[in-house]
């Protein structure tokens, strides 16, 4: 089968077995191309809570597809490459952040959405890369210890000052490999193009950056920017979807070696092998975890709405 062929026969699937495909903006276009909506991980969570179907497929990884289980725990959840991790992720666990709390008793422990349902059992609050500054800015509590990744608790520590905030070293390694001295010879390259950088980059890079945030809000800005050239400081794959979406415009890769190979571990290949019923690891989780795992969700929903 050809790419065409395979997508027809993974939309006429889908259809016939009542199945949403999920895809994260990380994934390769091809299989973009098939997914019911495409978008950051808690975004595809609170979709996939709102359709109807019995059946989700996540194309990204393993923590993904946890937070569609807590947040649609009848429905049947699929991760479409069972090796899919997330570095980031697997970086800290329960244990780990229990004795750091013992630490900080007095800390209100923040915990961005990368992180596992685990983890998230022992934390306080969770965060989108979006939702970081709005979240923190209303805890009333002042003292935060923010996990796992220190570039983006950087990030929110720059816009509320009034804070105190204490983060372990941890982070996307993909995103935390970008130096300063890239970021300045791909705008010397590019002196025309405007450079926009996820807030998991160094600080270093993210003060360089014309503008700084979400995978969602990277790719908002340069649809409706009046601007024509773009540096992408994000997976690579973000570059090429709005290329296709803006062909009009330019769109130049920060470095050649900002891919995530976890997400690139789905290929179309295993997604239609999902929707035939004969790939993909179910993602079962017990209610007591669920139960745990979600009080940071909802205190976020409740934070942020």
């Amino acid at each position: 089968m050809n790419i065409r062929e395979m997508q027809d026969e993974i939309m006429r699937l889908k259809k016939e077995n009542d199945i949403c495909i999920l895809a994260h903006s990380y994934q390769s276009h091809d299989i973009v191309e098939v997914a019911d909506f495409t978008g950051d991980s808690y975004a595809l969570s609170k979709l996939a809570a709102e359709v109807p179907n019995k059946t989700v497929i996540m194309c990204g990884v393993r923590f993904m597809a946890e937070t569609v289980k807590m947040l649609s725990p009848d429905k049947k959840v699929i991760l479409s490459s069972p090796e899919a991790g997330c570095p980031m992720a697997e970086q800290m666990d329960r244990e780990l952040i229990e004795n750091v709390k013992k630490q900080f008793a007095d800390y209100t422990v923040v915990a961005y959405i990368n992180t596992t349902a685990e983890l998230k059992t022992v934390c306080d609050v969770c965060v989108t890369s979006s939702s970081a500054v709005k979240i923190v800015g209303a805890i009333e509590n002042k003292n935060i210890l923010f996990i796992p990744d220190c570039n983006l608790a950087s990030f929110v520590a720059k816009q509320l000052p009034e804070k105190n905030i204490k983060f372990l070293q941890g982070g996307c390694p993909v995103h935390a490999a970008i130096t300063k001295a890239q970021a300045v010879s791909a705008k010397e390259k590019h002196p025309g193009a405007l450079l926009l950088v996820h807030p998991e980059c160094r600080p270093e890079v993210a003060e360089l950056a014309d503008y700084v945030g979400s995978t969602s809000g990277i790719m908002d800005f340069a649809r409706k920017s009046d601007a024509k050239e773009f540096i992408i400081g994000t997976e690579n794959s973000i570059a090429q979807h709005l290329q296709y979406e803006c062909p009009e415009k330019k769109f130049y890769l920060l470095s050649k070696g900002f891919i995530c190979e976890n997400m690139k571990s789905t290929t179309l290949p295993m997604v239609l092998d999902c929707v035939k019923g004969q790939g993909g690891e179910e993602i079962e989780m017990s209610p007591e975890m669920i139960a745990q795992a979600r009080k940071c969700i909802d205190k976020m929903i409740e934070l942020g709405g």
